[in-house]
């Protein structure tokens, strides 16, 4: 044995320092006080965020998917002689059994952007709009923008389309496109109430044309 392994051997070894004891795992109500918490927050945040998802997604779903309203006929007279019965507002009460009263609210008369105050009759039960004017093409085309709240909850998209059909013959085409949150649930509503109104508004248009371009 050579004299370091001696030497080393002799050595007494130096005590170990004694180990810090562990700190024992938090159990029992405590713990359970401090992670219930959590858990719940974590669960709430997951499902608004789910809820979330879902009204994005419907809601983009309803504005591609609107309901489309669609009402012809024919009349008897030259576009120039429909567009100035479809867009005299003050005579309405006296023949529109649908849009009772129509009048533009903003400067510079019927135009694009211009603003209106519109009221509907339905069903004994009447409503009041402040659509906007998209396009006012004379001869040619009406169509304005009504809104129910913010804009996301509905919208329709109202149009009359003039188009000339013979000599001294047009076909108006009343339509309207509905999209929004609430239009699925008045879906069938608007096809068994709305609809009907736009044919009584055209016939009685038609009727009221007619007359007027026979004196």
């Amino acid at each position: 044995m050579s004299v370091g392994s001696s030497v080393f051997a002799r050595t007494p070894a130096e005590p170990a320092e004694p180990a810090e004891p562990a700190e024992p795992a938090e159990s029992g109500p405590r713990a359970a006080q401090r992670t219930g918490p959590r858990r719940r927050r974590g669960r709430i945040l997951l499902a608004l965020a789910g809820f979330v998802a879902v009204l994005g997604g419907y809601t983009v779903w309803t504005n591609t998917h609107p309901v489309h309203l669609t009402a012809s006929i024919e009349i008897e007279a030259a576009p120039e002689q429909v567009w100035a019965v479809l867009t005299d507002f003050d005579a309405y009460p006296r023949w529109n059994p649908f849009v009772t009263e129509a009048a533009v609210t903003s400067d510079d008369g019927l135009r694009r952007g211009a603003t209106m105050r519109n009221r509907l009759e339905q069903k004994g039960e009447t409503s009041t709009f402040t659509p906007t004017v998209l396009e006012a093409s004379a001869g040619r085309e009406l169509r304005w923008l009504g809104k129910v709240g913010p804009g996301w909850i509905g919208d329709g998209e109202h149009g009359f389309v003039i188009e000339r059909t013979g000599r001294n013959t047009v076909r108006l085409t009343q339509s309207e496109k509905f999209s929004g949150v609430a239009v699925p649930f008045v879906a069938d509503s608007l096809r068994s109430d709305t609809l009907p109104q736009f044919r009584a508004m055209n016939s009685a248009l038609k009727q009221r044309v007619e007359r007027l371009a026979a004196r």
